[in-house]
C-alpha cells in the first residue's frame, strides 16, 4: 500500500515538473512576482454583473492557511416548449433544473462541493437526488485528483455544462451515447500541459440510487486527450480532442447507456466573434441496443455583445432498427425509436450576464425513420424558449 502511494505521487510530481510548474500551495500565494503584479495593475471598475455574483461567496480568506473560501451554488433552468407532429401535439412549461448546494476550499488547493437537485414543479418529495458530491485536489495546472460523484465528461455536449451549451438542450447524438444520468460516483484525473490537456477516471456503472448509486453491477473506465491548436491559429480556441470510454456488459445497469465501446472525436473552434464546434461519434451496442454512430455540426456568431446566432444539425444512424432514442421533448409525443435520425436546429442566444444569466430560443425539425415498420416516420416542429441562471 505503501508503495502504491508513492508510485502515485511521484506520476502526480512529474506531471507537475513536465508542465513546467512546482506543485501549488500556500507558498505560492505569497508568491513575489504575482504580488508584485498585483500592486503595479491598475484596479478596474467590475460590472453590475461580476459584483452581483459575488453575493454568493459568504466566505474568502486566501491568506488563511486552513479554510479559504466558501460559496453558495446553484443553478434555476426554466423551459416552455411548443411541439407540432405527424403524431400528435405538446406545450407546456417545464422546471428543467432546479440545484442548490455550497463549494468549500481548504488548503487553498482542496475543493468540497456538495450540490443537490430538487423537483419544485411536482415537490413530492422536494429533493430528487445529489449532484455533485466529491473531494478535488488540484496538485498543479497538470494534475487534479477528483474522488466522488462527479459529472461524466465526454462527446462534445456531454463534456459541456449544462450552464454554458450554446443550444436550449444537448443534442440527440449526446443524449443517444453519453450517460445522461451524468453525475457518477468513481475516481478521475486531469490536467493540461502545455497545449495538451487530458482527463481519464474509474468510474461505477451499477445500479443509480438517490446518492451515491450502488457498487453492484460493472463498472466504465474513460480515457480523453485533447489539443489546443489556438497560438498556431491566432484564435482564443481550437481544439481538438479524442475520447473513448469502455463500458462492461452488464444488463443489470442502468446508470450508463448500453454501450460496450464509445468513442468520440471533437472539434472546438472559437475566434471571438465566431465559431463552431463539430463532433463524430460511435457505440458498438450490447443486448438488444444496436451499433450506433452519429455526427454534430454547429455554427455560431456573435451578432451584437449579448446576441448570438447559432445553428445545429444533427445526423444519427444506427445498424439495425429501433437503435436511435428520441430526444426529450419528443419523447413526449411518442416513444417511438428509429433508424436513421435528422435535426436541424437554429437559436438566438441574448446573454446579460454571459453564461451565468441568459434567455435562449431555437426552433428545431426533427426526422426520423423506423425501417423496421411500415410508415414507421415520424417529423416534428419544436420551438422552445428557456431562462438559465447559475451562480
Amino acid at each position: 500500500m505503501t508503495q502504491s502511494r508513492s508510485a502515485s505521487f511521484a506520476a502526480v510530481f512529474t506531471l507537475c515538473v513536465a508542465a513546467g510548474a512546482s506543485l501549488t500551495g500556500p507558498a505560492l500565494a505569497g508568491d513575489t512576482a504575482a504580488s508584485s503584479k498585483s500592486i503595479i495593475a491598475p484596479v478596474e471598475e467590475k460590472s453590475w454583473c461580476e459584483r452581483l455574483w459575488e453575493y454568493p461567496t459568504l466566505y474568502k480568506n486566501d491568506d488563511a492557511s486552513f479554510f479559504n473560501e466558501f460559496r453558495i451554488v446553484g443553478r434555476e433552468h426554466l423551459d416552455v416548449y411548443t411541439i407540432d407532429s405527424d403524431l400528435g401535439t405538446d406545450q407546456d412549461w417545464i422546471n428543467r433544473r432546479t440545484r442548490i448546494g455550497g463549494k468549500a476550499r481548504f488548503f487553498h488547493n482542496l475543493d468540497l462541493h456538495v450540490e443537490v437537485d430538487l423537483n419544485l414543479q411536482n415537490p413530492r418529495p422536494a429533493y430528487s437526488r445529489l449532484t455533485d458530491a466529491y473531494l478535488a485536489y488540484k496538485f498543479c495546472d497538470a494534475a487534479k485528483l477528483t474522488v466522488g460523484k462527479q459529472s461524466v465528461k465526454f462527446t462534445l455536449d456531454g463534456a459541456t455544462s449544462s450552464n454554458e451549451l450554446l443550444t436550449i438542450d444537448r443534442s440527440n447524438l449526446a443524449n443517444n451515447l453519453w450517460f445522461p444520468t451524468e453525475y457518477i460516483s468513481g475516481a478521475s484525473l486531469s490536467g493540461k500541459i502545455g497545449q495538451w490537456q487530458y482527463n481519464g477516471g474509474y468510474f461505477s456503472g451499477g445500479t443509480e440510487t438517490k446518492e451515491f448509486g450502488n457498487f453492484d453491477e460493472g463498472h466504465f473506465g474513460l480515457v480523453s486527450l485533447g489539443y489546443d491548436f489556438n497560438k498556431l491559429l491566432g484564435v482564443k480556441k481550437a481544439l481538438l480532442r479524442a475520447d473513448y470510454v469502455y463500458n462492461d456488459r452488464n444488463p443489470e445497469s442502468n446508470a450508463t447507456r448500453p454501450f460496450e465501446n464509445i468513442g468520440a472525436l471533437v472539434f472546438q473552434l472559437d475566434s471571438g466573434r465566431w465559431g463552431f464546434s463539430a463532433e463524430v461519434d460511435g457505440g458498438t451496442g450490447y443486448g438488444t441496443q444496436s451499433d450506433v454512430w452519429g455526427v454534430t455540426i454547429m455554427p455560431w456568431y456573435n451578432l451584437t455583445k449579448n446576441i448570438q446566432a447559432v445553428v445545429r444539425y444533427n445526423y444519427i444512424e444506427s445498424e439495425n432498427p429501433r437503435g436511435v432514442r428520441l430526444a426529450r421533448y419528443d419523447t413526449f409525443v411518442t416513444g417511438r425509436r428509429g433508424d436513421e435520425y435528422h435535426e436541424i436546429y437554429g437559436g438566438l442566444n441574448y446573454y446579460v450576464c454571459g453564461h451565468r444569466l441568459k434567455v435562449q430560443t431555437g426552433v428545431s425539425y426533427v426526422s426520423l425513420n423506423d425501417s423496421s415498420v411500415e410508415k414507421g416516420e415520424y417529423h416534428a416542429w419544436q420551438w422552445t424558449t428557456g431562462l438559465r441562471l447559475s451562480f
